[in-house]
């Protein structure tokens, strides 16, 4: 970490909360990196929310964030839709359709398959519809294809395993919006290298790998959906790995 550290692009769920638990110590340490000169973005695959929903529980959590830091792949899927003119069946969660409303031609065919985090969603007549609209045609767009998410209850199914499904039964390859895409992170990073970057993150395939694969540095966080060994299972490994969110901030601080 010897060059200049410009910026630090954050993951929210399973690095600074769970559901409606901030990750202790979490809000003090984001303060303490605000007082640095450093850029803050917090990406995350978040589809479970709108970026409303999803900026009102983190202010409640304590956290100093601005809605405008927040850069989601739900946001970068309705770029999309709106650039291609689409008109799509959403599979997602009924909290995130608000990021959505004004996109929805009720009236008009459905022209492609868009699929988030939507556990309500993911039932046999659901999943069979969008089966049969991408056999007629429609495009598969997966907001991401996280394998599994961390809930108070423990680890849960995430998008990719219905993704994959879908992929399987229509031989359609999807096409993927959020991390671990380099599109995703170059988006993110704006006019600033990828050298002069950190990302943290709990998920060491979507937020480490992805990272790293453009030049961005990663630090793996134990928190949220983190397994012990993952940092082994990519290549190359995290540039470090820490307990929480608060000794990654103690880390960055170090090197700044």
């Amino acid at each position: 970490m010897n060059r200049q550290i410009k910026a630090v692009l954050i993951d929210l769920s399973g690095t600074l909360h769970i559901d409606n638990l901030a990750i202790s110590g979490a809000q003090e340490a984001l303060s303490r990196l605000r007082n640095t000169d450093t850029k803050i973005k917090f990406v995350t695959n978040t589809t479970k929310e709108s970026k409303n929903v999803l900026y009102n529980r983190l202010k409640n959590l304590g956290f100093d964030i601005k809605k405008e830091e927040i850069f989601s792949s739900l946001a970068a899927a309705r770029q999309i839709i709106i650039n291609r003119s689409l008109n799509p069946c959403l599979l997602i969660d009924s909290a995130a359709m608000e990021d959505f409303d004004d996109l929805i031609k009720s009236s008009e065919k459905q022209d492609s398959v868009v699929i988030g985090l939507a556990p309500e969603k993911f039932n046999y007549d659901d999943l069979n519809n969008a089966f049969r609209l991408i056999l007629n045609g429609a495009s598969l767009i997966a907001i991401h294809e996280g394998r599994y998410y961390k809930r108070p209850d423990g680890l849960s199914l995430g998008p990719g395993a219905f993704v994959k499904g879908l992929e399987y039964a229509t031989n359609i390859k999807a096409e993927v919006i959020g991390k671990p895409t380099a599109e995703f992170f170059r988006a993110a990073l704006q006019d600033i290298l990828p050298e002069e970057a950190i990302m943290i993150g709990d998920d060491v395939k979507d937020d480490i790998a992805g990272a790293q694969s453009v030049g961005i540095k990663g630090i793996l966080v134990q928190t949220g959906k983190y397994r012990p060994g993952d940092e082994n299972t990519i290549t190359p490994p995290p540039t470090k790995v820490c307990k929480s969110f608060v000794e990654a901030v103690d880390v960055i601080l170090k090197n700044l």
